[in-house]
């Protein structure tokens, strides 16, 4: 049974995108927590799932999935796998979906999900998120589940002229926001809207300790 009451709930919070609004309902959130959270699986809120890694409150995995303004034809990178979830709400969303996790086990285990739950656009794996997935590039829309302090460029490099990226940017312990970024046809500097404030945990790998 899919989340139904949660889409309901999310579409009187101002998420207007039917599209989003179908693929939470058509998944249950609790798949994707482990065993001890699943009572409070649709809360909106974030729930630890191990490592120091947490999913995402529904709110904003509908908010950011929202804000790409996904079509149905797009390819897209996920940096930050997770527990899948807003994996699988990508994958209702877009062609193919392409996604990156860095804790070995994380990485696994979703990928055990995602074959289980028969989603056949997923191809995840095990690597650095900040360096993306370069050989699959361009993308038409980049996603980010972790906080970097600044824009990985190198994310930025893979995203498809027109493309939007989402991803939330600031230091661990100060302010973030989540940034939804145009890269513009001609070249140009980047197009940047400030959508809200918001509390991820932090991007690791070379965000975190460039070179």
């Amino acid at each position: 049974m899919g989340d139904v009451a949660l889409a309901e709930f999310l579409e009187r919070q101002g998420i207007r995108d039917r599209r989003v609004l179908d693929a939470i309902a058509r998944l249950d959130r609790a798949d994707f927590v482990p065993e001890h959270s699943r009572a409070a699986a649709t809360q909106d809120s974030p729930l630890p799932i191990g490592h120091g890694q947490t999913i995402s409150q529904p709110y904003i995995v509908a908010l950011m999935s929202q804000a790409l303004q996904l079509k149905g034809h797009e390819r897209v990178l996920e940096i930050g796998t997770g527990s899948g979830y807003q994996t699988a709400v990508l994958a209702q969303l877009c062609r193919e979906v392409y996604s990156v996790e860095i804790v070995p086990s994380l990485a696994r285990s979703s990928r055990r999900l995602m074959r289980r739950l028969g989603f056949q656009n997923v191809y995840l794996r095990f690597g650095d998120g900040t360096l993306g997935w370069p050989e699959a590039a361009p993308f038409d829309a980049v996603i980010g589940t972790a906080a970097p302090e600044t824009v990985p460029p190198r994310l930025l490099g893979q995203l498809e002229p027109g493309g939007r990226m989402v991803i939330p940017v600031g230091p661990e312990r100060g302010a973030q926001e989540l940034l939804r970024i145009t890269r513009v046809r001609n070249g140009g500097i980047p197009q940047v809207e400030r959508l809200l404030p918001v509390r991820f945990v932090p991007m690791t790998g070379e965000a975190r300790h460039p070179q």
